[in-house]
């Protein structure tokens, strides 16, 4: 029996995005969406009734769903921290005087203001990575100990 993966695309990318770029794209929800999803199997209620071998096989698909969406949600996660990290926009409040006064200044504000905006949105994807990801984790050990025994 095969578990179906929710919301993974053909090919298994989740993010169409450069890396450390910010995309708030369907990729991103659709990702979600499984995590999501993930989280609310109780293997207990799926393996209820089951043979040993189909419970072991089911036990299986499940950890290994788990695995692939924790590390497709890693990797959007690392794309994410990117901007995050990235240099400190507000470093132009440090410029001397004369190079705020002048057409450069304004340039640099314009471009300081567009790089708090992606930081801001990338922080709040990323948040909304790491509330999805962390009841996963313990799901996913759990199953893979009972895969174990």
């Amino acid at each position: 029996m095969t578990m179906m993966r929710i919301g993974m695309p053909a090919g298994g990318s989740m993010s169409t995005a450069a890396p450390g770029a910010f995309s708030g794209d369907v990729d991103d929800d659709a990702l979600l969406t499984r995590l999501r999803d993930l989280a609310l199997v109780d293997l207990e209620a799926l393996t209820s009734g089951l043979g040993d071998d189909a419970a072991a096989a089911m036990v299986a698909a499940h950890a290994d769903d788990l695995a692939d969406a924790l590390a497709a949600a890693r990797r959007r996660i690392a794309e994410l921290r990117a901007p995050v990290a990235a240099t400190d926009p507000l470093a132009l409040l440090d410029l001397p005087a004369h190079v705020k006064r002048r057409g450069d200044g304004r340039d640099a504000a314009a471009r300081a203001t567009e790089q708090l905006g992606a930081r801001a949105a990338a922080a709040r994807q990323l948040a909304r990575f790491d509330d999805m990801v962390a009841p996963l984790l313990p799901r996913y050990f759990a199953a893979e100990r009972r895969r174990g025994s």
